[in-house]
């Protein structure tokens, strides 16, 4: 991971989510954009040939892909929670791991990183035996594949306890609790929806490496990727809005290498 002040930061986005007549976002122009794309494997969003198409227009600009893998939760989008045990998060996890894989090979690519979706994300951050078993089956697929996790959570831990490589990540558009936690999108005003304030957030984390909570209080947390949603109406504006910021400010875009010198 990069100190706080980074001067080199990634911009992920969550893509890959229509399925079948169905559309979410316009992922095209995000990925002319972002450095980083987590597309969707099928459980929460995405289809075979959603996945094969974003893929493709992935390798055309030349952003990491990574597996974005959910629980198995087509109907309420992978956003709620279930009872799963450890055992059945890793088998999960490899599953989608290896079916994105699939296309990737196929367009003569490969995958970078991994990231959960929604709810197993959230619960993940938390759950350190439930992290443990996604950081492990992340290690056994590929151990060079980096894990994205909320920053100061227990996916982070349990990524470099697996010694794999971990991308700590921060949310433009989310607002935290003092604990570093997400504010549940269920609670009102969880989703900032300005983009001033968002980019002025994004920019704090990015720079001085902290985000001031709901109650006020400062939480200090790394930023080596940042995300910003592809399923907003003014998602692909508040994408290039925040890229300019960042450049503007002299921090360069980029994913992070899977090659680097593991945490």
């Amino acid at each position: 991971m990069k100190s706080a002040t980074a001067k080199t930061i990634d911009i992920n986005s969550d893509l890959g989510e229509s399925y079948g007549a169905w559309r979410m976002g316009d992922d095209a122009a995000l990925l002319a954009i972002v450095s980083s794309a987590n597309i969707a494997c099928g459980f929460h969003g995405g289809d075979p040939d959603i996945m094969r198409g974003t893929v493709a227009l992935a390798v055309q600009h030349d952003v990491a892909i990574g597996a974005h893998v959910s629980l198995p939760d087509l109907q309420g989008f992978g956003r709620r929670e279930m009872v799963v045990t450890p055992n059945e998060a890793y088998a999960m996890t490899l599953y989608q791991i290896g079916a994105l894989q699939a296309f990737a090979q196929a367009a003569g690519t490969r995958l970078c990183h991994v990231k959960p979706h929604g709810a197993l994300y959230n619960m993940a951050a938390r759950d350190a035996k439930l992290a443990a078993a996604i950081a492990r089956a992340v290690r056994d697929f590929d151990p060079s594949l980096r894990l994205f996790g909320l920053a100061n959570s227990a996916l982070i831990d349990a990524g470099i306890a697996a010694g794999i490589p971990v991308a700590a990540e921060a949310f433009a558009d989310r607002r935290y609790r003092s604990d570093g936690s997400l504010q549940p999108r269920r609670e009102p005003d969880a989703v900032i929806q300005e983009s001033d304030e968002a980019i002025a957030q994004a920019m704090a984390m990015a720079r001085e490496g902290q985000v001031r909570a709901v109650d006020g209080s400062i939480v200090v947390l790394q930023a080596d990727t940042l995300c910003v949603h592809g399923d907003g109406e003014h998602a692909v504006a508040f994408a290039r809005q925040l890229r300019a910021a960042l450049e503007a400010a002299g921090i360069a875009i980029a994913a992070p290498h899977a090659t680097e010198a593991r945490a």
